[in-house]
């Protein structure tokens, strides 16, 4: 499973896992933090490699072959386990190496076994043991401990001992603790990895019940527990519900009036169409790909620029309105570049790649801590794509094969190879001969304008030359004003050193190498070079080497050719969980053996064949999942629907009972809007909702910002406090799913907030405040079907009455009124889908 571990835990040579830290504080706290983080490495580095993890090793097969004398025994009991105990146990000790796969120098099997480097000597060959290079610092990169060099006379104990044959006390058994390498025939058999059936709908009782395939697959496990669907929802809830699952938005009044009075066989299914035909369908669906993407518009000052992130959320949208096949929404996003058949505006699709997090990389320091900043960088990518696409948790296998699931520490190097070779860049939305041609140019501009800003005002001459110059390269180059999108190329990178302790990161554009494995994901312990490939559990023998330039189509089409079955079934499971709120398989992103296994296993493989065999049609899917008996039931939880009237609900059990997750989905689940759909619909409800589409980020704290809240400023570094009350994920890294939470400043909010006093304002004054006691019912009712779209109880009305006429007056003032709005506003009906 993907951890998150603090940056300290490199000390200790833990395994390597990503640092998500929220950069929200100042500037310069975020640079300290970087550093620091650098340091941290710098320290990890030194350990996970150097003597210590090289102590044993060099001990390990001679030492054991030789018989052991006596006095070795006590030489080694007298000077060397206690020099161990001094200045490797807070390291190296079987409990820390149970946390972190390192070396153990507290038994003798450990000793033995030795660390990632190999053996760690040569008995009676002191000199060309690694261990001695190790603590005497003759190796730069190979220093123990990491405090302080050891001193002469306890170097001239391990020397003595080596020259004895480096003598161990009886082992505790061999090295047991060692894992086995991962089994990939075994792990093929695995469920998700499994090619995708065709199963046949069960055969199910009520034979009245079922509207689409899927239907018969819930309905036979309900059925094999006893128990039996709810009833349907009332039109008014199912349209309230579909709305916002479509589009995101709030039906109008108007709109479902006509709905519950249409009495057509096929008036759901053309509600239906026209949602999924309407440009906001793009919009809603867009949003939730925004969070795995980690889209942002806005990094940190020290990074580069995100401002023209919003080309990427423009051209998902767009994407998605047009029902573009998913196997192609994929490949375009990863590499359209090199797709013969990819149009320029297709480009910006890169920005799922040219998005990605980077990472500060102070070149003050040595190449061998900056390496591994690149290498993160290279990490987070292998994470997201593979937890998007795959639902798999390969970056788990960088520094041991994965601990759970069939991906080997090569399978990780195959696929950083990929991205060790793509270079986020910004890039001309032109074909590649025009594009070289206007970066040309633009690289003359910028070292131009650098000349002229030298000259701070003087010779004035000189100053207009420059400038007629640029302006006379602006406007000689064809297509120089051509749109901009972040997005990436192939290029090698290479980290060299550029002097002491200093360094500098150099991109070799249109070139490509494969990596070697990093032993405990160190880049200064290196081990074999992998070739760039997919990985091995999904795919056929013999492995097939990724030849073109980085990989990047050929890993995008494994996706749909090896990878297919679990690719389809991964989207359609994040969409099924969009719309039931959780998934058949409840671990969106997680289809190892860390993950929970599907609910209904048939019904997945169904849904995901039917899927890829109708072109990978997202809309369909939607249509499909909605016009579902098992979505329009209700969401209450009064129990289930019986086919007999006449038989009581007693002789069925109850269902809150045998299921009281309702993973079995004997009723709708109760789901609550999440912020955007929330912060919309109060925007409509004041009736000032801007439905305008596209476009640059605007702040969402600024009061004029009408537009939907998909517009709103993004930050890595600083968010809006809106979206951190309400549980907005934090684009440094793949979210799956929105963790949703109920605090006590959320209700303060509702009721403090400058966004709601000025809704609450807005709608008062739309409908208009009652004139009078008599005027109390109308308004009130009218307030009540303009935002829920229903008629208010008879309880709602007397506490509206008592509230807008206190204490027995006749007449009601408007700061009531506003007063009263805000209230409604502030209900939790509007808080939730149904």
């Amino acid at each position: 499973m993907r951890t998150e571990l603090s940056a300290s835990a490199w000390i200790a040579g833990r395994q390597r896992t990503r640092v998500t830290m929220e950069l929200r504080p100042v500037r310069i706290l975020a640079r300290i933090v970087s550093m620091a983080r650098i340091r941290f490495l710098g320290a990890r580095f030194l350990l996970a490699v150097a003597p210590f993890a090289l102590l044993p090793q060099v001990l390990a097969p001679a030492a054991a072959a030789q018989s052991v004398s006596p006095e070795g025994i006590e030489f080694f009991e007298g000077k060397v386990r206690p020099l161990l105990i001094t200045h490797c146990s807070k390291c190296h000790t079987a409990k820390k190496a149970a946390e972190s796969g390192e070396l153990v120098l507290d038994s003798p099997s450990g000793i033995q076994r030795g660390g990632s480097r190999g053996v760690l000597f040569t008995p009676g060959k002191p000199s060309e043991s690694l261990i001695l290079k190790a603590v005497s610092y003759a190796d730069a990169e190979l220093q123990m401990p990491p405090d302080g060099k050891l001193p002469a006379g306890e170097i001239g104990v391990l020397t003595k001992w080596l020259e004895l044959g480096a003598p161990l006390p009886g082992t505790d058994g061999p090295a047991a603790s060692i894992q086995p390498r991962v089994d990939i025939e075994s792990g093929r058999r695995f469920w998700s990895f499994q090619p995708l059936g065709d199963p046949a709908p069960p055969v199910v009782s009520r034979l009245d019940w079922p509207q689409r395939p899927i239907d018969a697959f819930i309905l036979a496990r309900l059925e094999n527990e006893g128990l039996s669907p709810s009833s349907a929802a009332d039109r008014r809830t199912l349209m309230r519900r579909v709305t916002f699952d479509l589009i995101g938005l709030p039906p109008a009044a108007d709109d479902v009036d006509a709905f519950v009075g249409d009495d057509r066989p096929d008036a759901y299914e053309r509600l239906v169409d026209r949602l999924v035909a309407s440009p906001h369908y793009g919009e809603r669906w867009g949003r939730y790909w925004l969070d795995m993407a980690r889209y942002t518009d806005e990094n940190p000052s020290w990074l580069s620029s995100a401002k023209l992130a919003y080309r990427y959320r423009d051209w998902v949208v767009a994407a998605l309105n047009s029902d573009l096949p998913y196997d192609r929404f994929v490949r375009l996003q990863l590499a359209a570049d090199l797709m013969g058949d990819a149009s320029p505006a297709d480009l910006t699709a890169l920005g799922f790649l040219g998005l990605s997090p980077t990472y500060w990389k102070e070149l003050r320091l040595a190449p061998q801590l900056i390496e591994v900043i690149v290498a993160d960088e290279w990490d987070e990518k292998i994470d997201a794509v593979s937890r998007t696409f795959l639902g798999l948790t390969v970056a788990c296998a960088r520094c041991h094969d994965h601990k759970f699931d069939p991906i080997t520490t090569r399978d990780y190097y195959a696929l950083a190879g990929v991205f060790a070779n793509t270079q986020q860049v910004d890039r001309p939305l032109l074909d590649s001969q025009a594009a070289d041609i206007v970066r040309e140019v633009r690289r003359q501009i910028d070292t131009l304008e650098a000349d002229l800003a030298k000259l701070k005002d003087k010779e004035p001459e000189k100053a207009a030359e420059l400038k007629a110059q640029i302006e006379r390269l602006k406007g000689e180059t064809p297509h120089y004003d051509a749109q901009w999108a972040h997005g990436v190329d192939d290029a090698r990178v290479e980290v060299l050193p550029d002097g002491p302790d200093k360094t500098k990161v150099v991109y070799h554009r249109g070139q490509a190498s494969d990596v070697p494995i990093y032993k405990r994901g160190n880049p200064g312990n290196r081990g074999e070079i992998v070739p760039r490939r997919f990985v091995e559990v999904l795919s056929p023998a013999p492995l097939r080497r990724f030849e073109h330039g980085s990989g990047r189509r050929e890993l995008a089409d494994a996706f749909f050719t090896e990878a297919q079955a679990l690719s389809a079934r991964v989207i359609v499971n994040r969409v099924w969980a969009h719309h039931f709120g959780v998934g058949l398989v409840r671990t969106t992103s997680d289809f190892g053996r860390q993950g929970e296994p599907p609910s209904h296993p048939q019904l997945l493989d169904d849904l995901a064949e039917r899927f890829v065999s109708r072109g990978w049609s997202l809309k369909r899917l939607h249509r499909e999942l909605v016009s579902s008996a098992t979505y329009r039931q209700a969401s209450n939880d009064q129990g289930p629907m019986t086919n007999d009237q006449t038989s009581p609900k007693s002789k069925i059990p109850n269902p809150k009972s045998v299921d009281p997750a309702n993973r079995l989905l004997w009723r709708m689940n109760r789901r609550r809007h999440d912020v955007e759909a929330w912060r919309d619909a109060l925007l409509a409800a004041s009736g000032e909702l801007d439905l305008s589409i596209g476009g640059p980020p605007d702040d969402l704290s600024r009061p004029e910002n009408r537009r939907r809240t998909l517009y709103g400023r993004i930050g890595r570094e600083d968010q809006d406090n809106l979206l951190l009350l309400y549980d907005f994920p934090t684009p440094t890294g793949h979210s799956p799913a929105r963790e949703q939470t109920t605090t006590p400043l959320q209700q303060l909010f509702v009721l403090n907030s400058p966004l709601f006093a000025a809704r609450a304002k807005a709608l008062a004054e739309r409908i208009g405040p009652p004139a009078s006691g008599e005027q109390i019912d109308l308004q009130v009712r009218r307030l009540y079907r303009d935002l829920l779209a229903r008629v208010p109880s008879d309880y709602e009305m007397n506490l509206a009455r008592e509230f807008l006429l206190p204490r027995g007056s006749a007449n009601s003032s408007p700061e009531l009124w506003t007063q009263y709005v805000h209230a409604v506003l502030g209900l939790n009906e509007m808080m939730f889908v149904d």
